[in-house]
This record gives structure tokens, C-alpha cells and sequence, in this order.
């Protein structure tokens, strides 16, 4: 008597919340996700260290590559032990003006603390790093940072 004829439809869902929800995991994923500045030329063999401190702010530090160039670029460079300074090979000669434009890249305070890290192949000959920090000593970068994996005690 009193049951009505038809059919019943299913209610629409809702998808007003979904645009947040995307939106939410793209702002995640834009926060923690590093783009990688520059391109490795060089094979670094890193050695290992019994004592290692990590860099607290990463965005502070300038990384010098020295090793031999990577199998695609010996044909052009040779299997010669270089220097990387961001995406080219470069001397020592490069490396006041590489501190610079890192330190002008800053802001004002922080040129304080800017630290170079050094990531050398474990057979590069030492006269190459004491080069290297020879030249940054001129330049008045003082703080300097080697790359090494932790040994297992």
C-alpha cells in the first residue's frame, strides 16, 4: 500500500575532499624530494673512516670531486686523476673563483658557514688534495669536510 515503484539509485560519492588529499601528498613530496644539483664526472671510490661526523645543513656545503673521469668521458679526458667543480672539470687554479661564486650564491649570514667538502677517490695521490687545500686556504675557505663511509666496529 504504501511501498512505492521504482528503482533506488546509489548516492553520488563525494569527491569535494579528494582535491585536498592530492594536493596535501604533492606539497609532501615537493618538500622532501632533493633535486640533484650536479652530475657526478668523476668515480669516487669513497674510503672509509673510523669516526664521522654528518653535515648538519647540507644547503651550506660546495662539494670538489677528484677522481678519474667515468667511462663515458676517459675517451676525451683521459684515465688522469680531476677535479669537478659542479658540472665541469676544472684546475686548481678555478678554485678561488668556484668559492666565490658559492659564497656570493648566500645570503649574508650564512657565508660564515659554509663548509667545502672534499669527496676524493680513495687512490688519488695526496699532492692533488694538498693542492686543493692550499688554494682553498687562499681563498679563506677555512672549513673543510672529507666524504667517507663509517667502518663497522
Amino acid at each position: 500500500m504504501f511501498k512505492k515503484e521504482g528503482k533506488k539509485e546509489v548516492p553520488a560519492m563525494e569527491t569535494s575532499s579528494i582535491s585536498d588529499i592530492v594536493f596535501m601528498f604533492l606539497f609532501f613530496f615537493m618538500v622532501t624530494t632533493q633535486l640533484r644539483s650536479t652530475e657526478n664526472k668523476v668515480q669516487v671510490r669513497i674510503p672509509s673512516a673510523s669516526e664521522a661526523v654528518k653535515l648538519e645543513r647540507k644547503d651550506l656545503s660546495s662539494y670538489i670531486n677528484v677522481g678519474t673521469p667515468i667511462r663515458s668521458l676517459q675517451a676525451q679526458y683521459g684515465n688522469e686523476t680531476r677535479i669537478q667543480l659542479n658540472d665541469s672539470f676544472r684546475t686548481t687554479k678555478d678554485i678561488r673563483d668556484f668559492v666565490a661564486a658559492e659564497r656570493e650564491s648566500m645570503s649574508e649570514a650564512d657565508r660564515a658557514f659554509m663548509t667545502v667538502c672534499i669527496k676524493a677517490d680513495q687512490n688519488t695521490r695526496m699532492g692533488i688534495i694538498t693542492d686543493i687545500k692550499q688554494e682553498l686556504r687562499r681563498c679563506s675557505a677555512l672549513k673543510i669536510m672529507y666524504s667517507a663511509t663509517r667502518t663497522q666496529d
